[in-house]
Parts: structure tokens; C-alpha cells; sequence
């Protein structure tokens, strides 16, 4: 098993049976630096593991952000370059989701679903005994309404 690491920003680099040449742990660590400044900025961890199974690359990256969960892709591609893109995008796209949930300046939600959420709307079965009708879909509203 061949690795590199890069102890500044802790990006460790690995393949197993596979040839990785000089530009891919370089291109590897460029773009994981990339991704980790546009969600969070601070890279507390992350790896790469590239293996080949047959003619197809499997690329696994592991990112961990600060004191957030380690989050994880893996991609499979005929090219190195682009299993690991496929990897990386779904390890991106991880962040970004943690990263809105974690805003602090969101909307508060006060439809039907916060109301649900917090268990302040009246069941189906109460709204039912108060005589209002409970409608399912379009045409139940309008027969609602008539």
C-alpha cells in the first residue's frame, strides 16, 4: 500500500495496488483543500483511498470538518480523475446539508410540517369529531369549500 500524507492540513492519500503518480495525491489534496474552505474551512481530517477492481477505479473520500461527523463518498469510474470528482461531489454535497442545518440565520417554518413537528396540530381524527372536513387532495378541497 502506497500513501502520502500532508501533515499541514492532515490530507492523507492511499491506494492499494494502484500507481498513482506524482499528480494525482497533489490534485487529491488541491481540491479536498478546495471543498473544506467553501463549506467549513476548517479540515480536521481527510482521506483518500483509491483501489481497482478489474478496469473500473473505486474512490472513497473521507472528510471531517471541526467537530462534525467524519462524511463520506465513494465513486467507481474507468478514469482515476473522475471516480475521484464523483467521490469528492458526494462527500461536498454532505457538507453543504450539514452546513444549512447548522445556519443560524434560516427562516423559522410555521406551515403544516413545523406545526406537525410540534405536535400543536389537532389529530385527523380530532378535526374529524369537530365536524371539519379533512381533505386529501385538490378535489376534496374544493368539495370542502362548496
Amino acid at each position: 500500500m502506497k500513501q502520502t500524507n500532508d501533515g499541514d492540513n492532515n490530507i492523507l492519500v492511499q491506494s492499494a495496488n494502484v500507481d498513482l503518480g506524482d499528480n494525482f495525491p497533489d490534485y487529491a489534496k488541491t481540491n479536498i483543500r478546495q471543498v473544506a474552505s467553501k463549506y467549513f474551512g476548517h479540515l480536521s481530517l481527510a482521506s483518500v483511498h483509491v483501489t481497482r477492481e478489474g478496469i473500473t477505479y473505486r474512490c472513497t473520500v473521507n472528510m471531517q470538518m471541526g467537530a462534525l461527523k467524519m462524511m463520506s463518498g465513494e465513486a467507481k469510474d474507468k478514469d482515476l480523475y473522475t471516480a475521484f470528482r464523483a467521490a469528492l461531489q458526494k462527500t461536498a454535497k454532505q457538507l453543504r446539508r450539514s452546513k444549512r442545518e447548522l445556519r443560524e440565520d434560516k427562516a423559522e417554518r410555521t406551515d403544516k410540517d413545523m406545526l406537525l413537528r410540534e405536535g400543536n396540530a389537532p389529530l385527523r381524527s380530532e378535526r374529524q369529531s369537530e365536524g371539519v372536513p379533512f381533505a386529501n387532495d385538490e378535489d376534496d378541497f374544493r368539495a370542502a369549500a362548496e
